[in-house]
Parts: C-alpha cells; sequence; structure tokens
C-alpha cells in the first residue's frame, strides 16, 4: 500500500479537473510498509507557449539502498501532456525513459523498449510506479477530458492496457480543523492490481495506496496525515470490496464431490508415479487415492477427465508478500493452493485471510509477522529496541493467529533471543534475514528455525572479508552445513528471485522465465527493466556456485522449501524449482520442495501437502510430466483449492494474465 503525503503552499484549484496556478508546489512523504522511506517534491512553473512544467524529485533510502530520480512533465491546457522524462540518479546512460507526445504521433522510449505510433486523440503520458504528483496530473487530466471509462496511457508496447479509472466511494476523515470529505477512486492498469486514490474538494491527490506491484508502498498528503489510520482501514475495505468483485467474476467449476480421473499421479510422498489414477474429493477431503483401477467411483458423482496430465499436491509458495487482492487470482492460476506471507501489513493480510478462509479467491495464507529494529535501515512498521519489545510484538501476532515470526536485519543479539524464546513459548517458530550483528552460526544458536535467503547462508560459509565463490570443503562451509542437518535448520532460497534481479541488462528477463509472455504488460515491463550492468558470465557462475550450494545442502538432508519473494507471482515458483533441477535435484525432491518439504517446516503435513485420504483437496492438474521436464508445472489448467476446483486460464484473465507459448525444456541463462 502507498500512503502519499505532500504539502502545497499554493491552492491547486477549487474542483479536480479545475486548472492549475501559474506557479504551484508541494511535498510528498513516502512510505513502505507503513515506515517512512523519503519524499517527493514537486513545483508547477510557467513555460512558453501557454505550457507548464511540472518537475518532480524523489528520493528514498530503503534498508541501506538510496535511489533518487527527477521528472519532468510538460503539459498545456487541460493538463495535456506533451513530453515526459525521468532520469534516474546514477543511471547508466543506456537507461531512458522518454515520451514525446506534442504532435500527432508519440515517441515512447522505455528500458523494456522503444515506440513510435499514433497518439490517441484522448491518453496520458506514463510508466510504471508514477510518482504521486504524476498522478494528481493524470487525474486532472482525465476529468477535464470527460472522465473516459479506458484511458489509454503511452507506453513503450501495444500490450500496455488502458487505465480503468473508478469513482468508488467517499471518505469522511476527521482532522484537527474538522471533518474533510474525499473522493475515493480505484485505477487498474497502471501497475498489477488496483491503485487506490482519494482526491480532495480542491482538486488535490490527498491519498495514494499500492497494494500490489512489488512490496506495499504508501504515501499521504500531509495535510491528512492526522488521518492516516483511517485512509489506511478505508484502503483495506476497498480491497475486500474489489476481492468480492473477483469472487464473482470467477466461479468453481467443481466443488461439494467430484472424481479426478485418468491423471498420472504424482502424489508428492516420494512414492512412484501412478499412470492412470482416480482420486475422489468430498466436502473439502480427499477421500480416496490410487489407481483407477482399484478406485470405485460412487453412483453420480461428477467426474473430471484428465487424460495425458499430471495431478499434483498443490504447489505452496513459501516467500510471498502479498500485496493486494490481484496476487489470490494469479498465484491459484499457477496452481498455488498455499502461501506463506513473509512480511506486509497487519491490518490488509489479516483482513485478506479472513475473506480467504471464507471462501474468497486467494490461496490458503499463512503469515510471518515481521520485525525489525527502528531507524533508517529498518523495514517495516514494527520496531523494537528491547527484549521486553520483542516480547510484546511477538504477543501481538501469536494472539493474532500468525503461524511465524520473521526477524530482519537490524535487530539485536539479545533482543533475537528473546524473540525465539517467546515465539515457542507461543507455539510459533522463527524465519527470517539473519541479523546483521550475528551470522547464520549465531542466528541458529540464537534460536532461528528457518532463515530466508541463500545469502545468508553463503556468507556465513565464507571466511571473514572474504567475497568469492564458496568452498564447501572448506571447514567453515562443513561446519555450517553439520550444524544445519543437526537442527533441522529450514532454508528457503528465494534463488529465482535472485536471478531476476541481478540479470544482466544483455539478457531478456523473458529468456529464463517465459512466464512473463503471459504476464500483463505493466510486470512485464518492470522485470525486463530490472537487468543491470552485470558480466554475464560473471553472474552465470555465481548463478552456477550457487546452485552447487543448494545441492550440498539437499545432499546433507538439510530442508528446502520453495519462494519466489518479489518475482514473478505464480509463474516465480516455476522457476524456482528449475533452479533446483539445474543445480541437481531429482523432480521429485524439487516438487517437494513446494510440497509436503513446505508443509512439514510449517508443522502441517498431517493435514495437507501430498494426495492422501483424510489430508486437505489441494491439487493442482498440469499438462505432461513434470517428473520428466518440470517445466510442465507451468502448464497449470484446473487448481483445486481447499475441494473447490477453478480453470487457470479463467483465474489469470480476471487479474490480466494470458495464455502464452509452454516451454518444452527447462530454460536457463
Amino acid at each position: 500500500m502507498r500512503l502519499i503525503a505532500f504539502v502545497a503552499s499554493l491552492a491547486l484549484g477549487s474542483a479536480l479537473g479545475a486548472p492549475a496556478l501559474a506557479q504551484e508546489h508541494g511535498r510528498y512523504v513516502t512510505y513502505s510498509l507503513l515506515h517512512a522511506i523519503g519524499s517527493e517534491t514537486y513545483m508547477v512553473s510557467p513555460a512558453e507557449s501557454g505550457r507548464s512544467v511540472m518537475t518532480i524529485a524523489a528520493s528514498l533510502s530503503d534498508r541501506g539502498s538510496t535511489r533518487a530520480g527527477e521528472t519532468q512533465l510538460t503539459f498545456g491546457p487541460g493538463f495535456t501532456p506533451s513530453a515526459l522524462a525521468y532520469r534516474r540518479s546514477g543511471a547508466p546512460a543506456t537507461e531512458v525513459w522518454r515520451t514525446e507526445a506534442a504532435g500527432a504521433s508519440a515517441i515512447v522510449e522505455e528500458p523494456s523498449g522503444r515506440r513510435t505510433f499514433t497518439k490517441p486523440a484522448t491518453a496520458f503520458v506514463g510508466f510504471a510506479q508514477m510518482p504521486a504528483s504524476l498522478q494528481m496530473a493524470m487525474m486532472r487530466y482525465w476529468a477535464a477530458h470527460s472522465r473516459p471509462a479506458a484511458l489509454p496511457i503511452l507506453r513503450a508496447s501495444d500490450q500496455a492496457l488502458p487505465l480503468a479509472i473508478r469513482r468508488v466511494g467517499e471518505t469522511t476523515v476527521a482532522l484537527p480543523a474538522g471533518p474533510a470529505r474525499l473522493t475515493r477512486y480505484t485505477v487498474a492498469n497502471l501497475m498489477f492490481g488496483r491503485e487506490i486514490l482519494w482526491m480532495d474538494s480542491q482538486g488535490r491527490l490527498a491519498a495514494a495506496m499500492t497494494f500490489a506491484g512489488g512490496l506495499p508502498q504508501e504515501q499521504v498528503l500531509e495535510a491528512y496525515q492526522p488521518a492516516f489510520e483511517q485512509l489506511v482501514k478505508a484502503g483495506v475495505a476497498q480491497e475486500m470490496a474489489d476481492l468480492d468483485a473477483l469472487d464473482r467474476q470467477v466461479r468453481p467449476t467443481a466443488s461439494g464431490a467430484f472424481a479426478i480421473v485418468g491423471a498420472r499421479l504424482i502424489d508428492g510422498t516420494g512414492a512412484p508415479a501412478i499412470p492412470d489414477s482416480a482420486v475422489i474429493v468430498r466436502d473439502g477431503r480427499i477421500v480416496a487415492a490410487g489407481p483407477r483401477a482399484s478406485v470405485t467411483l460412487p453412483a453420480g458423482i461428477k467426474v473430471i477427465h484428465a487424460e495425458g496430465q499430471s495431478l499434483l499436491p498443490g504447489l505452496w509458495e513459501m516467500h510471498s508478500h502479498y500485496s493486494g487482492v490481484e496476487f489470490g487470482p494469479a498465484l491459484l492460476a499457477a496452481g498455488v493452493t498455499t502461501a506463506r506471507d513473509c512480511g506486509g501489513e497487519f491490518g490488509f493480510l489479516t483482513a485478506m485471510r479472513r475473506k480467504i478462509r471464507a471462501g474468497a479467491l486467494g490461496p490458503r495464507l499463512l503469515l510471518a509477522g515481521l520485525i525489525d529494529s527502528a531507524g533508517p535501515l529498518a523495514f517495516g512498521a514494527v520496531d523494537v529496541e528491547t527484549p521486553a519489545e520483542g516480547v510484546a510484538a511477538v504477543d501481538r501476532y501469536a494472539d493474532a493467529g500468525f503461524e511465524q515470526i520473521k526477524v530482519y536485519t537490524q535487530i539485536k543479539p539479545d533482543v533475537l533471543k528473546a524473540i525465539a524464546v517467546e515465539a515457542r513459548r507461543r507455539g510459533l517458530t522463527v524465519t527470517g534475514h539473519v541479523p546483521a550483528a550475528v551470522d547464520a552460526f549465531g542466528g541458529i544458536e540464537a534460536g532461528m528455525d528457518q532463515i530466508n535467503h541463500l545469502q545468508f547462508v553463503t556468507r556465513a560459509m565464507l571466511p571473514e572479508g572474504a567475497n568469492g565463490p564458496v568452498d564447501l570443503n572448506s571447514d567453515r562451509a562443513k561446519a555450517l552445513i553439520a550444524l544445519m542437518k543437526a537442527r533441522q535448520t529450514v532454508i528457503d532460497p528465494t534463488e529465482g528471485w535472485g536471478e531476476m534481479a541481478g540479470h544482466p541488462a544483455s539478457v531478456s528477463a523473458a529468456s529464463f522465465e517465459p512466464g512473463l509472455d503471459a504476464a500483463p504488460y505493466v510486470l512485464a515491463a518492470k522485470f525486463e527493466a530490472l537487468g543491470g550492468p552485470v558480466d554475464a558470465d560473471r553472474f552465470r557462475e555465481r548463478m552456477a556456485a550457487n546452485g552447487r550450494v543448494i545441492k550440498a545442502l539437499y545432499d546433507a538432508g538439510i530442508p528446502i522449501v520453495a519462494g519466489s519473494d518479489t518475482g514473478l507471482i505464480g509463474y516465480g515458483i516455476d522457476r524456482e524449482l528449475e533452479l533446483y533441477v539445474q543445480a541437481g535435484l531429482p523432480p521429485m525432491a524439487a516438487i517437494q520442495t513446494a510440497t509436503l518439504g513446505a508443509a512439514r517446516a510449517m508443522r502441517l503435513d498431517r493435514d495437507s501437502g501430498s494426495v492422501e485420504v483424510g489430508k486437505r483437496a489441494d491439487l493442482v492438474l498440469v499438462e505432461g510430466d513434470p517428473l520428466s521436464n518440470i517445466s510442465d508445472l507451468r502448464r497449470v489448467t484446473k487448481v483445486v483449492r481447499n475441494g473447490q476446483m477453478f480453470d487457470s486460464a479463467a483465474l489469470g484473465r480476471s487479474v490480466g494474465f494470458h495464455r502464452s507459448h509452454t516451454p518444452v525444456a527447462t530454460p536457463s541463462l
């Protein structure tokens, strides 16, 4: 979510769409997970020929990483844009974000491509993660041009869908000067998932919230900061209304009692596949599973024929940052029936979990409550400095029914120990980043049950100060593997996200993540733009070295669970498993990292994680045989979540995904 704050020193007009004054300026405060990480300022100045120029400067400092950039918008009467340019501080000259739209044609350049085309009569300029100020100008343009149901955005691809801006209600907030009534809008297709915007009676963007497109972010108008919590609650309520609309759009194709027959059954236990199987589901549970010849189908039961397909346990996404209601259909479409959130916003996540438990679209949600220490390097809104504060934070999450605690990098050693002790007392496990004050050895000794990200393991295997590849025959590497094996410390490598976030700009992300071909343009363009000035040979060497560590952990019997972090929603888990197979894991073992092994790590294996009688009916049907080609997991046709069957294509379409070319072999960088 994103609450955007700005202070305007001059009035912006009497109503949405009213012309701006000759000069105007303001400031926004930007948040991530309700934690302030920077600001955005803008200034509107007159230019020649009756035009105006809006200059936007943004600076963010997120967990020690500083990002800054400047955006310049030139516009004329009716807020009609003629040019837009963005420059990121420190970016290479080859990174270009530019739009020229002064005449009948438009030229758009972005990291994902370049396009020259005839400009629609009504269209606005934009790019991914548009600044608050630019969205304010967008809303003014939309209002000045009769509020079209579909507003084209000039992007580098004709696959960019027009914006759907909808007035969805009003929110009255209490301010020191008295109540203020804001008009609430949703904006679809600007990023993945609908943003929520509030406009005030003066045509100012009072607040904006983004629940999707990466980690949740917030921005709020400084004048409205006293109403911050009210706006967050109103935004969550709007998201739940959006989820209700999705539920009406995609309905189950089977529920209650039904049988799936003819599929190759890969039950997740490690047993050999059954080539011609029958599985009976009744009231959300598996009541029979085995060879078709040995399973008696009740008279009149609905039968789903699945010859030529494989039937597996529903997949587990073990590292999600669940940031919007659109995540649910996207994950289900990819066969994910359980997702662990590894650090999100308390109000949204608990509301989302409540709706899913009542039957709304989405995988079963397991929650890891995020805790960090305060300061500029902190992550999230729950900051603790003392053992007592750590205990209180654990208790709040435990009281709310969270399954885990996720510790982060700034936690102090004594606080980490207190958190682990209290979590164990309350029946929770501890996962997360290894705090900077210790290494993986110290984190495990302090009580961490699980570790997110392979980097914390590889760092601890290296001598102090070393940056080279890990020597798996070194004493440190052997000692850490022995400790993790003895404690059965679970590792969530997120190797696919490391590949996506660090791939060379010279290599298209779609070449190793073919799911981008099926993704909405706004998502595909975002991931293509992640490429950096990385030497391809060195990057391949690093990925291979990580693969060797993953294989060594597997060989030692250390539990591995699959998670994609902020990678491509749904498909990211497939890429994670493909990388495990490339590293040398047998396909069955890779599948178990996202099925029975994940269920064991979350202490839910008696109820879920495999296709066995009595367990939850969480299942996925795919074309092909993932034991022969792990990439066949991408070819989902049907998914069963808690006894309800859905069509994968329909789920995907509801949030902008579409069918794409299916790879026949595991892709590699």
